[in-house]
């Protein structure tokens, strides 16, 4: 079918066809229905009259505006016409009975009165000829109503000034005059009499059982249908004598009219006046297949209704149900390969497609896979034609008409909740409420029921705003429209509920992580993006994020096309500037939260450079310059920048703030990690929990060969990290216990290994996975089929991609272990040199002393390291180690 807004657009000749995407789901659900349906009526029991009998005769497809519901009906139309009209993925149908598709568009009209006659005369219309003969029974009725309601006005004239005139417009008062002429006639009524009179003795003769009235005795409620005040009351309820009609046609004339219902959302009102009318055909029509559309699912199954519908509940409506399935299809978005070939085939010229696949692709994104937009784009790309070649940038953007066409049915509180929601990547019922500043839910309710809300039942905020939409929203130019100091506004009331929410479930003990990480995503975005001045419960909020060593993505990753600018779709956080642009709090608080947590992938020195480009800012101070600062120190260690570690962790330490302990921790580490173990040893006592004293312990213990110390120590440190519900530090503590068993006794080091691994999953945590590794290597020290040091060799590059120099004086001394356990002297001695040189600054030098006490080679001790009872011990408890295993190894083989 041409597109003859596109052909009128452009005086090139272009194929404009109307391009109609993929939708094999849809009409294999349609087609599955009404084959079920034609099976039904055909079956002995069926009976149009049993009022008591469930209703499968429906079907519904809802989806946001401008999707594609409408496209889809004509589509379904034409294809149940003529089979030529079927695209071919669609398949063959399986049905052999007469179909009569009648698509009624049920966009508002002047009344609900006329509209309801409007969808019966078209109903009529369409059967006019299909039969060839009259509807007695609906017919008679039909003309009596005709003439109470219409005096004086001819039907035909009807027909023509209300644009209902068709093939058959003509034939249908004809139809309708021979049916009461011929009725008139069996009841010996003279030539000429009215409707109303035929009517009338016709109930008489039904309500007698008279002969000459036996061709409608056999519909049990033709008479009171007949004797009723002919308006819109009873007229609603004509339906019944249709159907009935319908199911008597002989069979050369037998059809099923298939009714496809097109725009029912336009049918609402507050009293559900016309959708009561229109329930009433459905109803009274068993054996008519209806085809609904609408931007909502029908509530008809909904027990509430009763009283404003005539039919409600499960029970006569057994497939409308919520979860129900089969009947109430959601028509969603396009794939992005159905967008590319709708755009293709939309403009064709010498067979070629005219939208080029770059403009495709940008437009496709920005799309989200809405229909509407896509249309709307092909019309901007022949505006900009006329004067110009289009490029990619042109449609970057998004389309206010979508917002118009969104908003057009919603009330205003409704409006107000859409626009608060858009500001949010996800929501439930409460966040909404609140973030819109109202204090009853019914307006969220109510939105989150149409189907521009996604729902997902399983997910934390189970509701989303279709993401083509909230992007546009943001262009709105509706005369209701939000000014910039209302998006601020609403920015600010959606960071005080999303903090809200966090801290009181925080207060209730059970903040949970996930609440955690999805408050600070949204809260992060809403205040850097709208540039909000009081970070509030972010404050906290970061801290609580860091405290557990987890480290989530904050953010999603950068998307290259579909996006505003600096390249970060409409509505949704970026990754960190790294520097550049920072301008706010926010700003630096994003920042310095995106740094923390991609140091689990990036170079320590790129995470050490980030984080002093946010302490350069200024932007942050109190604790928050604390945290940046403490996270700088930290990547000053791994990077063996000790001096500067120091200074760092000196100073969050003095500040006394809520990071000291994990300052004095480090300071300790930092102790530890110079040689000074009885500096280290006597900060212990005064770290606590928060210090994680057990494992400050544990990593002192086990250099001195002191294994069962150092084991206690960390198994001490996974029960608090348990007990204090902490995963992060938990993982980090099963590792260590790990790396002592490894030593000692590599039958459970190969146990304790495995579940570190098994906490470790689902965790973003780089350098304790890598050392996890290494001690796998400690573990598989002596083994010649384990090749260790070729897996050494990959793993040093790991490291070394990582920034962890650390890591790799630990690997050496793995590899120390090995070549000592298998007596190598010449590979141990240059692992002993590269240990030396890898810790000529003095740190970590206490490892070149226990990898030389491995293999009994004469190495003096080194003059940085103080052990804590003496160099001599310490070297005798690893030798020990190692000739142990190599005992257990040699007993073994």
């Amino acid at each position: 079918m041409a597109d003859l807004r596109t052909l009128f657009s452009s005086n090139e000749p272009l194929d404009a066809d109307e391009a109609f995407t993929n939708r094999e789901h849809q009409w294999a659900t349609v087609a599955g229905a009404l084959e079920e349906h034609l099976q039904r009526v055909a079956a002995p029991g069926f009976d149009v009259e049993d009022m008591e009998a469930p209703r499968r005769n429906v079907i519904v497809f809802h989806g946001v505006g401008g999707i594609g519901k409408s496209t889809l009906l004509r589509k379904i139309e034409a294809s149940l016409t003529t089979a030529g009209q079927r695209p071919a993925q669609w398949g063959e149908v399986t049905w052999t009975q007469r179909l009569l598709p009648v698509r009624i568009d049920l966009a508002r009209s002047a009344s609900t009165g006329s509209d309801f006659e409007r969808v019966l005369l078209t109903i009529r219309l369409a059967l006019a000829a299909t039969p060839g003969r009259p509807l007695p029974a609906f017919d008679v009725a039909l003309r009596r109503y005709w003439e109470h309601t219409h005096p004086g006005e001819p039907l035909d004239e009807y027909l023509r000034r209300t644009g209902l005139v068709g093939r058959f417009a003509a034939t249908l008062p004809q139809q309708m005059q021979s049916a009461v002429g011929g009725m008139a006639a069996a009841l010996q009524l003279p030539g000429g009499a009215a409707a109303g009179q035929v009517a009338a003795t016709l109930v008489e003769g039904l309500r007698e059982r008279r002969e000459r009235a036996r061709a409608l005795a056999a519909c049990s409620h033709a008479a009171a249908l007949l004797e009723a005040t002919p308006d819109l009351e009873a007229l609603s309820f004509y339906p019944h004598l249709l159907a009935w009609e319908l199911g008597r046609l002989p069979a050369k004339h037998a059809v099923t009219p298939v009714l496809l219902l097109d725009t029912f959302e336009d049918t609402a009102d507050r009293h559900r006046d016309f959708e009561r009318l229109l329930q009433r055909l459905v109803y009274l029509m068993p054996n008519v297949f209806f085809v609904i559309s609408g931007r909502s699912r029908l509530a008809w199954a909904d027990p509430a209704l009763h009283g404003r519908l005539d039919w409600t509940g499960p029970a006569a409506w057994p497939g409308l149900g919520a979860g129900a399935g089969g009947r109430q299809h959601l028509v969603g978005d396009l794939s992005p390969e159905d967008c590319d070939t709708h755009l293709a085939r939309r403009l064709v010229q010498d067979g070629e497609p005219v939208i080029g696949p770059g403009i495709r692709t940008v437009i496709t994104a920005r799309s989200h896979g809405l229909p509407l937009h896509l249309d709307l784009a092909v019309g901007r790309f022949l505006e900009i034609r006329r004067t110009r070649t289009p490029v990619p940038d042109d449609f970057d953007h998004s389309f206010p008409s979508l917002v118009a066409r969104t908003l057009s049915d919603l009330t205003p509180d409704e409006r107000h909740v859409l626009r608060s929601v858009s500001l949010l990547d996800a929501f439930d019922l409460d966040l909404a409420t609140r973030a819109a500043g109202l204090t009853h839910q019914a307006p969220a309710r109510r939105l989150a029921e149409r189907p521009l809300i996604t729902e997902n039942p399983y997910a934390l905020w189970p509701y989303h705003l279709h993401r083509a939409i909230r992007t546009a929203l943001r262009d709105d130019r509706t005369e209701d429209h939000w000014t910039p100091a209302d998006w601020n506004r609403a920015a600010g009331h959606a960071l005080a509920a999303l903090g809200e929410q966090w801290t009181t479930a925080a207060a209730a003990g059970a903040p949970g992580r996930m609440l955690l990480v999805a408050c600070l995503r949204q809260g992060l975005r809403l205040a850097r993006d709208h540039r909000l001045t009081d970070l509030g419960w972010l404050t906290d909020a970061a801290h609580a994020y860091t405290d557990d060593s987890i480290w989530e993505p904050l953010a999603p990753p950068t998307t290259t096309v579909g996006t505003g600018s600096g390249g970060v779709p409409d509505g949704e956080p970026g990754p960190g500037t790294g520097g550049a642009g920072l301008e706010t709090a926010a700003d630096a608080l994003a920042e310095l939260l995106t740094a923390i947590a991609r140091r689990q992938h990036e170079h320590r020195a790129r995470t050490a450079d980030r984080l002093t480009t946010v302490l350069g800012t200024g932007l942050l101070d109190g604790e928050l310059a604390d945290l940046a600062l403490y996270y700088q120190a930290k990547a000053h260690k791994d990077l063996g920048r000790t001096a500067e570690a120091r200074t760092g962790m000196r100073q969050v330490a003095e500040a006394g703030g809520r990071l000291a302990p994990k300052a004095l921790r480090g300071l300790a580490n930092l102790d530890r990690i110079s040689g000074a173990f009885p500096a280290a040893l006597a900060a212990v006592p005064t770290l606590g929990w928060k210090g994680r004293h057990h494992r400050v312990a544990g990593d002192i213990h086990w250099p001195h060969g002191h294994i069962g110390e150092a084991v206690a120590s960390f198994e001490a440190a996974r029960a608090e990290a348990e007990q204090h519900d902490a995963p992060g530090e938990r993982a980090i503590a099963q590792t260590r216990l790990a790396l002592a068993t490894a030593f000692a006794d590599p039958a459970r080091a190969g146990d304790e290994l495995g579940l570190a691994h098994q906490y470790l999953d689902g965790l973003d945590q780089r350098a304790t996975t890598l050392l996890a590794h290494t001690v796998a290597l400690i573990k598989d020290a002596g083994h010649p089929g384990h090749d260790v040091p070729g897996r050494a060799h990959q793993l040093r590059r790991e490291i070394t991609d990582a920034g962890l120099p650390w890591l790799t004086r630990f690997l050496e001394l793995a590899l120390a272990f090995h070549h000592a356990v298998r007596d190598e002297h010449d590979h141990l001695a240059e692992t002993v040199d590269r240990l030396h040189t890898l810790t000529a600054n003095g740190d970590f030098a206490y490892l070149t002393d226990i990898a030389a006490a491995m293999g009994d080679l004469p190495h003096p001790p080194r003059p940085t390291v103080h052990w804590l009872d003496g160099h001599t011990a310490v070297r005798n408890r690893w030798r020990t180690l190692v000739t142990t295993r190599r005992d257990r190894l040699t007993a073994s083989s």
